[in-house]
């Protein structure tokens, strides 16, 4: 039985697949650029400070809510927020609050 025949690939992994069969990708060929790829995912992961915040409790019951929806802790999805923020990569998204507590 071929396997890859039952395989449902999206149009951004056919496209990446594609790339790879024609030998688009390059490996890092130096231990200086490795190094710096390690470090930046280093640094990226790295959680080495505690903040305390104060926030209204509807708030933080929604953030917790939004957290069991997507399967991860709540104190992850600040921190996560938090990262795009700073990084420029937060794309605001309206969400109906009513639904939010309407599930709690």
């Amino acid at each position: 039985m071929n396997s890859r025949s039952k395989t449902k690939l999206t149009s951004s992994e056919k496209r990446i697949l594609t790339a790879y069969n024609r030998d688009e990708f390059k490996s890092i060929q130096s231990p200086e650029q490795l190094e710096n790829v390690r470090s930046a995912a280093r640094a990226t992961t790295l959680k080495d400070q505690r903040i305390n915040i104060r926030m209204s409790s509807d708030d933080l019951d929604d953030i917790r809510e939004i957290a069991r929806e997507e399967g991860l802790p709540y104190q992850s999805l600040i921190a996560s927020i938090l990262h795009k923020y700073v990084t420029g990569r937060l794309i605001e998204r309206k969400r109906d609050r009513k639904t939010l507590k309407r599930a709690r």
